[in-house]
């Protein structure tokens, strides 16, 4: 199977998505035993990169074989980081392991930015990580937040981006900001 199989074009004008599922967990398993099984998904990729001007993978939370595999065949890392005292460690595990990526398969990974999420400013303990983050990594760290909402959970059901769902709450527009922060920072 390659990526045009399950490639799928969106609504959104020149956009298309290569979804995942549940089953992508067993690929964790079937890898480990693979030669080379950290360029596994730059080999599937290769044959259409030249289609698109960017290709953004979306990892899961994790530091295992498929994200590291994102790793290895990106220019750029843009990390989530929930405004939690325990997402401060998974932080500090995954910039290592962007090191160590950078180090043994991929020269040119660098991190593009830390993007905070789920930030609540009425705890101190927001407030606190926030601080912190702003702290280790400077300008690095994306001017938008994403602030805590009960939006988020509703747009997983109904199966649509916050932006269509709920076009004009405070989740909406702050991934708008981001958007634009974005195509400001790396002039896309």
């Amino acid at each position: 199977m390659s990526i045009d199989d399950v490639l799928i074009h969106t609504r959104v004008k020149d956009m298309d998505l290569v979804p995942s599922n549940i089953d992508l967990s067993a690929a964790e398993i079937q890898l480990v035993n693979e030669v080379g099984r950290e360029q596994t998904l730059g080999r599937a990729l290769y044959p259409v990169l030249d289609r698109y001007d960017y290709v953004l993978i979306d990892c899961q939370p994790s530091l295992g074989l498929l994200t590291v595999n994102g790793l290895a065949c990106a220019d750029g890392v843009v990390i989530p980081t929930e405004c939690e005292f325990f997402s401060l460690r998974g932080l500090a595990l995954l910039t290592d392991t962007v090191d160590k990526v950078r180090d043994r398969l991929n020269p040119k990974l660098e991190i593009s930015g830390i993007l905070l999420t789920r930030y609540d400013p009425r705890t101190v303990n927001a407030r606190e990580v926030m601080a912190r983050v702003v702290e280790r990594f400077g300008d690095l760290v994306f001017d938008t937040v994403i602030t805590r909402t009960v939006r988020f959970p509703e747009t997983t059901v109904a199966g649509e981006p916050i932006t269509t769902w709920a076009p004009k709450s405070g989740g909406a527009l702050a991934y708008r900001a981001l958007a634009r922060e974005f195509i400001d920072r790396f002039g896309v």
